[in-house]
Order: structure tokens, then sequence, then C-alpha cells
């Protein structure tokens, strides 16, 4: 299926929200095709240049598809949208239009079921709770209560301060319990340094 990529220095996972402002006219058409088709865009994480003018010359392999809920005109003259992650996707192969839009073959990644959280999730849980009572956390209005081990391992993948490099590794693992135990192992780390 071919896909638009937007690249951005984020990364989006499926189930969590983002506020975008659009301004380049590659991507104001981009959008207004997709509101019009009722599709979805990618988004795929710069790996090597910049969000804006120039397509990114490297972004990475793995991304999310970023389905609109919400559109403003906002008080600085932009476009303002809200986008909620859907599908993973595997970048089969790119290309660069004339107006600069990367448009990619993908192959959609299947996702295993939303099993039910465990003991051993209890700290993670429980990080996620405080998290969500985080003002900015809160206006995006992302569910607080978490139903399983997938929605509570993209939400914190997510919102946690990790690498962008990290989160890709942790959007990349298609098991939702070995992503919460590389989590688990990355707060480690990060408490370590602290």
């Amino acid at each position: 299926m071919n896909l638009p990529l937007f690249p951005l220095n984020t990364v989006l996972f499926p189930g969590c929200v983002l506020d975008l402002q659009i301004f380049e006219a590659r991507y104001l058409d981009m959008i207004s095709r997709c509101m019009k088709q009722g599709s979805g865009f990618g988004v795929v994480c710069i790996v090597e240049g910049d969000e804006v003018g120039e397509a990114a010359s490297r972004f990475s392999a793995i991304g999310c598809e970023a389905l609109v809920r919400d559109f403003q005109q906002r008080t600085n003259g932009l476009l303002g949208i809200r986008v909620e992650g859907g599908r993973r996707f595997h970048v089969e192969r790119a290309q660069v239009l004339p107006d600069q839009l990367t448009v990619a073959e993908v192959q959609w990644l299947e996702e295993q079921p939303n099993s039910p959280l465990q003991a051993e999730h209890a700290d993670l849980a429980a990080l996620h709770a405080a998290l969500a009572e985080h003002p900015l956390v809160a206006g995006l209005d992302m569910t607080s209560v978490v139903a399983g081990q997938q929605q509570l391992a993209n939400q914190l993948a997510y919102l946690l301060p990790l690498e962008p490099a990290q989160k890709l590794q942790l959007l990349q693992l298609d098991d939702p319990a070995l992503r919460l135990e590389q989590l688990h192992a990355m707060l480690e780390m990060l408490q370590g340094d602290a």
C-alpha cells in the first residue's frame, strides 16, 4: 500500500495522540487529501535531515499511521491538527515527489492481542497513572486508565523522555510483554544515571 509520509523528530505509537501545526504546502495538500479520502498518513522518525524544507534524507524504516481526529485554524494562521496513532508499518520503498512530499510503499505490521496486565506490570501502571495527571499529558485526552499490556506499553513508550532510537527500538517490537520488559530495563538505566 502507498502511504504519504510525514517525517518528524518524534516517534508516534498506536493509540497515542500528537498535535501538529501544518504550514508547508506539501503537508497542507497531504492533510486535505487524507481528510477527503478518510485515510491516514505515516509518521516516521527523522534519522538525518530536518522537519522543514527539503525532504528528510533518512528516516526510520518503522513508523505509525496517523489518523486525523480534529483540526482547527490557529490564531497564528497555521492549521492545527490532532492525530491518533493507528497501525504500525514497515517502509519497503520510498520516493520523494517533485513537491518534496515523500510517499512510501508500506507493509502493515501485525499487532498481538491486548493481553491483561500482570502483577509485574504494577510499577509501570502506577507510573502511567502519575504521568496521566500531568497537565501536558491530560491535554492530549488519551485514556488515563489502560486496558492491557499493548496500551500500557504504547503510551509509556510515547510519553517517557526516551531517546528517539530507544522509542524506535520499542516500536518495532511486536510483543507488548517484551515492550514492557524493555521499558522496565530502560527506566532502570535512567534511574541509575540520575
